[in-house]
């Protein structure tokens, strides 16, 4: 499924189980799963269809694992580094104007929408979770362990801490009683049979063969777009046969080329992590800021205006911003050429370094114009930006129209608009 595309509530919950939901945050969607290893055999495995292998996933209940992963991502993009913080929103500082953290996980973790970083992740349970990146000598740990929340960054000695309490509580009664939200199919077969209706028109699922991941054997599962104009060539999701996890995940852009996402478990266990996996205690001298609690800071970065009918499987930054001040979006097309129109306040394109306001700090208009790309047609005149797989058109008149799309299609559905 294309990330803008509208499906019934059962469909789009039905479908994250296949296919990214949100393109433009790609990375962050793989940290927790999946990862890149190069496949070490094709082992030979009794023959399973598509459904077959959806049904598998969704019937897997394992509830405890750990492992190293290796993800690699290349949206061609310059190097984001410590910057990458600046371009997400609330960071580098709280909702009442203070500095911030540099472990607040927020900005910390979108430094994994570029290179190759190594990652350890143990799982015990609905709420506790740790997921550490690995950087030379210095070490940043997430971790989640009932009510609290707490990160470290050993470069800066550094830590961030927030409150879970009631949603742990949550999710841990729902667990037990085996609930799925409403409108979800309640059990593997009817999910196989959502995903599978689901694609039908705009997407194709298959079964390509068998691969080794982290010494253990894998289906491997091929989702493509079957439309044309899209920058997604396929997603390919390597399920363990035993236990139906998805160990590997690979999205290639249609363009050709190494992948834009290459993530995979170099080692895992299933196994029950070490209760003392998931335990912190600062240690002496760190400086510890405080978070709002998750639930409160969710609630203060919501948008005060949002729209009824905004598609609920949108991503998260899209949402955020239509919040902030950008009325009018439309979904253009369907499934995977999907495009979303938006104004921007005032009906003015992007500022720049250069304008009166100096709104953009200097780091952030170099990086804009390492990706910018002046176009004309129609509409009159704008900048494409681009990567290797979301593109967006940001149009002199203070229109946007990004997509996981092709250049051509963004201009084509800019002068269409006139």
């Amino acid at each position: 499924m294309a990330p803008y595309e509208s499906e019934s509530a059962g469909r789009r919950k039905a479908t994250r189980y296949v296919v990214p939901v949100a393109v433009v945050g790609v990375a962050a969607a793989t940290i927790g799963l999946v990862p890149a290893l190069a496949d070490s055999g094709n082992p030979d495995l009794p023959k399973i269809s598509a459904q077959q292998l959806i049904e598998k996933i969704a019937k897997s209940d394992v509830q405890q694992m750990s492992g190293t992963v290796k993800i690699s991502t290349d949206l061609g993009l310059p190097s984001l580094g410590g910057m990458a913080g600046g371009f997400t929103p609330g960071a580098g500082g709280s909702s009442d104007g203070k500095a911030g953290s540099s472990a607040d996980p927020q900005s910390k973790l979108m430094e994994l929408a570029s290179g190759t970083h190594t990652l350890r992740v143990a799982v015990d349970g609905p709420d506790r979770h740790k997921l550490s990146v690995l950087d030379n000598a210095a070490e940043y740990s997430v971790i989640h362990n009932g009510g609290e929340v707490w990160a470290y960054d050993s470069a800066s000695n550094e830590a961030y801490h927030a409150k879970d309490a009631a949603a742990a509580g949550d999710r841990a009664e729902k667990h037990r009683k085996g609930e799925t939200p409403k409108g979800v199919p309640a059990t593997p077969k009817e999910l196989a049979d959502e995903v599978l209706k689901a694609s039908g028109k705009t997407t194709s699922i298959s079964v390509e063969g068998t691969s080794q991941v982290a010494g253990r054997d894998a289906y491997k599962l091929l989702v493509k777009p079957k439309q044309a104009g899209s920058t997604v060539g396929g997603i390919t999701i390597s399920v363990d046969a035993r236990t139906g996890v998805p160990l590997k995940f690979t999205l290639t852009p249609a363009g050709g080329g190494k992948a834009v996402v290459d993530a995979g478990f170099t080692k895992v266990d299933f196994a029950e992590p070490a209760a003392s996996t998931f335990d912190f205690t600062p240690p002496k001298g760190t400086k510890v800021t405080e978070g709002d609690g998750l639930k409160a800071r969710d609630k203060s970065h919501a948008p005060k205006d949002m729209p009824k009918d905004l598609p609920k499987d949108m991503p998260k930054e899209l949402r955020d911003a239509q919040g902030g001040g950008m009325k009018g979006l439309k979904v253009i097309g369907e499934g995977w050429t999907s495009i979303a129109e938006l104004k921007l306040p005032g009906g003015q394109g992007l500022p720049t370094g250069g304008s009166a306001s100096g709104d953009v700090p200097p780091e952030a208009q170099k990086f804009m114009d390492a990706l910018g790309d002046h176009v004309t047609g129609k509409f009159g005149s704008g900048t494409v930006f681009s990567t290797r797989l979301v593109n967006a058109l940001v149009t002199d008149d203070g229109k946007v129209y990004a997509g996981a799309v092709t250049k051509d299609a963004l201009v084509k559905a800019a002068n269409a608009a006139q």
